[in-house]
């Protein structure tokens, strides 16, 4: 689906509905914000986004468990799940959603390789994530992670 469509209509369903959303981003890197915040009138349904690149940062500011991330590690279903319920309940929104994966070139390994994304969607009644690989340089990577997150946010607001 064509991202500025999506963008459009994740903007008049949460406004409709009156909902607000707040974002925590790992590897997109505040992609996802940047591209809500490109959308007149976003501020009456987003809070706000948070890049929370490094481990301390999702402990802190997510309130991610240091075990689940030594557990699992960061990238993993586990803590992007945590990542959006964390920035869900602390920033007291409907809505949470989340990224953590491996943009590349580098960092990937044969069970987590380049190109991996977890993305988790997080509400009052549920929190769910999806595992995807994409095969793309480090922008086209991050591109496609912020994509797939948006589609995530869109398939479980209409």
């Amino acid at each position: 689906m064509d991202l500025k469509i999506t963008l459009n209509k994740i903007a008049s369903i949460l406004l409709e509905k009156n909902l607000k959303i707040a974002i925590a981003e790992s590897a997109t890197g505040g992609l996802i914000a940047n591209n809500i915040t490109n959308i007149p009138g976003s501020s009456n349904f987003f809070d706000r986004g948070l890049v929370t690149y490094s481990n301390n940062a999702k402990i802190e500011l997510l309130t991610v468990s240091k075990d689940l991330i030594e557990k699992h590690g960061a990238v993993s279903k586990e803590v992007a799940e945590a990542m959006a319920e964390g920035v869900r309940i602390n920033s007291n929104v409907d809505i949470g959603l989340s990224t953590t994966g491996i943009a590349g070139p580098t960092g990937g390994s044969k069970e987590k390789p380049v190109g991996l994304v977890f993305i988790s969607y997080s509400d009052k009644d549920k929190t769910i994530s999806k595992k995807i690989i994409f095969k793309g340089s480090r922008l086209e990577n991050k591109e496609s992670f912020c994509n797939a997150a948006l589609n995530l946010l869109f398939e479980n607001i209409k």
